[in-house]
């Protein structure tokens, strides 16, 4: 057992470290689609190391064009028009989140910003098969809270008002683009859906109380109006998926799991009625609701695929392209043709991580201390654990990786920083905590009023959990994560300082109250479940559970290295939170690494960006755990906006490399 033992450990150490450019550079191919009509095939890929829109014949992929310009940010989603000659996408400057949408023909390459107003927030609310030239837009250029509903053409940018908006979180739109029912949040929390009566006043149709809001709402319209489905949770624990017609108010149960929400669908192209679904508790699934559709999955479940989705469709359905992936596999998009009933691929993600030493997520499910489930992931570092699959040879450091939101949840599959920390040495964890989505109303409702308790108890308890199977040093741990993350993170070192030996904060809030009151204004409708959650701002004793909830107040417990990164164009939790955390330790004389990037938002969308926010990671955590790393030189900075306003020479190689980097990047041009 010995020989063993020390045998696993050395193959571990042998691993090759995968480069960080090719686990957060940006893909060689992405989001693959096909136009409505089937003629073209588009995708996401590099021009001059930022990625753009390419299309290129589906019978020719190989003569693939860029029909985008971007040369900042990059474009990170994009959709076809139902023209079969436009595409749309979203762009903001800097991470702002003052989205513009922008149409491409291309055929011609022209491009147009059909919403050229300077501070507004534009998204793409719709399109529809009967009117094939336009989109819906919502744009919050009347009212900064509520954004208003337009008719836009994607050729010439003419815009027509549809719906302006009273003060409705959103409306349910149909194929004719007209709106017969919206959403409304209520004070005390509660939702409503709201018809349209004929005189085009409004009515309370059906409502949501405060409990089913997160997991329960409209989903969409069939496409002859007459139907909506939606998630309801209502008189129930998990959100089912339901069809209630309009006329009759006939309701009818289409899915249901005791054990999670009902997640993704799949919907007939001709009639919009769902014809399969996904379920998603530990591992994802999907289940057909129309027998015509049960082929299909059988054949996909026999390829191998992991977990997959549909990207796009032909508009008769005949076609479809694919995303797959697993844990291993970063990415594979296929073109799957229902009537042959053949998959066709068409590229990988990131081939260059095809020979990489990638290593398997493990689910588990844990409980916490007062009996909730924990759906969690571990990853551990490449043939550490031969002997008993996903239990290491010997005890490990260990990185605590805590999704934000708190709204949203960790799934299984590939996570290049998953990938990244098992390769550098580390055991890696992700806990869905109370609060995460998807495991019911009683789950996520959970965690009101427990942001730094019992959220905080759940990721306690399964680093407890991995020390107690000798998977984790318990000298050896560290938090880290962006957003409620990185909140996690802050409350961690300062609640639990014992439990920690660093931690990772990125764009987390510092002080709850000051977070409440910095959101931006289009989140207006949803400023309610953030008083749920963490206090009302307008009670006294919301206040002051606001202020016992935040690190900033707590900053003197912090007893081991914190390394924080932020964005300084943050519309969520502004530059603010990091700027008063950092101030208030330097105030404590305790040493604080801080890394600000002057064009990035809520997290790091350029690849320069984030790969040098990694690199300083890595060499911020080999301190403190004693991983592998790659070195910080100037290379790992290249492209980067990188500012280190604290703490550089805390980190090993960093000041050098930045220094090297100041030598030689031209100075700006002397102002006359």
């Amino acid at each position: 057992m010995l020989l063993a033992t020390t045998a696993a450990a050395a193959n571990a150490a042998d691993t090759p470290l995968i480069p960080r450019d090719a686990l957060f550079g940006n893909p060689t191919k992405a989001q693959g689609r096909i136009s409505p009509d089937g003629k073209y095939l588009s995708w996401l890929a590099p021009v001059n190391g930022v990625l753009n829109v390419w299309v290129a014949p589906i019978d020719k992929p190989d003569q693939g064009a860029a029909v985008t310009k971007d040369t900042v940010r990059g474009i990170r989603a994009y959709a076809w028009t139902y023209d079969g000659k436009h595409l749309v996408y979203l762009q903001d400057k800097g991470g702002n989140e003052n989205f513009h949408v922008y149409s491409v023909d291309v055929t011609d390459k022209s491009e147009r910003d059909l919403t050229p107003f300077d501070n507004v927030r534009a998204g793409i609310a719709g399109a529809s098969r009967k009117i094939r030239n336009e989109i819906l837009v919502t744009m919050n250029k009347r009212d900064p809270k509520y954004p208003d509903l337009f008719r836009v053409d994607v050729a010439s940018g003419e815009m027509k008002l549809v719906a302006e908006n009273p003060g409705f979180g959103g409306f349910v739109s149909g194929e004719d683009f007209q709106t017969p029912l919206a959403v409304k949040t209520l004070p005390a929390g509660a939702e409503e859906v709201l018809r349209r009566k004929p005189d085009n006043s409004w009515e309370t149709w059906i409502t949501f109380a405060p409990e089913d809001v997160r997991v329960s709402g409209p989903t969409g319209l069939n496409r002859a109006g007459d139907a909506l489905f939606l998630r309801d949770s209502r008189g129930r624990d998990t959100g089912a998926l339901k069809r209630i017609d309009l006329k009759t108010g006939t309701e009818k149960i289409l899915a249901e799991d005791a054990r999670t929400d009902i997640g993704g669908t799949i919907s007939d192209p001709e009639t919009g009625e769902p014809v399969a679904y996904s379920i998603n508790y530990d591992l994802p699934s999907w289940k057909a609701l129309d027998p015509n559709y049960q082929a299909d999955l059988d054949f996909l479940a026999k390829q191998d695929l992991g977990d997959w989705g549909i990207g796009s469709r032909t508009e008769d359905g005949k076609l479809w392209v694919i995303g797959a992936g697993t844990d291993v596999k970063p990415g594979t998009t296929y073109l799957y043709d229902r009537d042959k009933k053949s998959l066709t691929k068409l590229f990988d993600a990131r081939p260059e991580l095809a020979n990489a030493p990638l290593t398997r997520m493990h689910p588990l499910v844990l409980k916490s201390r007062d009996g909730l489930n924990l759906v969690s992931y571990l990853s551990l570092p490449k043939d550490s654990d031969t002997a008993t699959p996903g239990k290491p040879a010997k005890p490990l450091p260990m990185v605590a990786f805590i999704h934000g939101g708190p709204w949203a949840r960790d799934v299984h599959g590939y996570s290049a920083y998953h990938q990244w920390l098992a390769n550098r040495g580390y055991a890696v964890v992700s806990i869905n905590y109370r609060s995460s989505t998807g495991f019911g109303k009683s789950f996520v409702n959970a965690g009101d009023k427990q942001w730094m308790r019992t959220m905080q108890d759940d990721i306690n308890d399964v680093v407890a959990w991995a020390v107690k199977e000798n998977i984790a040093d318990p000298k050896k741990v560290a938090i880290m994560g962006g957003s409620y993350g990185g909140y996690a993170t802050l409350a961690g070192m300062t609640r639990d300082p014992g439990v920690w030996a660093c931690g990772v904060d990125i764009v987390g809030p510092s002080n709850l109250e000051t977070m409440f009151k910095s959101f931006p204004p289009y989140w207006a409708s949803g400023l309610v479940q953030f008083a749920r959650a963490i206090g009302d701002p307008a009670t006294e004793e919301g206040r002051a559970l606001m202020k016992e909830r935040s690190p900033l107040f707590m900053v003197d417990r912090i007893k081991k290295p914190l390394l924080i990164g932020q964005g300084a164009n943050d519309p969520r939790v502004v530059k603010a939170e990091s700027d008063q955390m950092v101030a208030a330790m330097k105030a404590k004389s305790i040493p604080v690494t801080y890394i600000l990037y002057p064009d990035e938002g809520h997290g790091f969308a350029r690849p320069p960006n984030n790969i040098s926010f990694n690199a300083v990671t890595e060499g911020f955590l080999k301190r403190c755990l004693g991983g592998r790393a790659e070195p910080i030189t100037p290379a790992s900075l290249k492209g980067s906006t990188i500012q280190v306003l604290e703490g550089g020479a805390l980190i090993e190689g960093l000041d050098a490399a930045m220094k090297a980097q100041a030598a030689t990047t031209p100075a700006a041009p002397k102002k006359s």
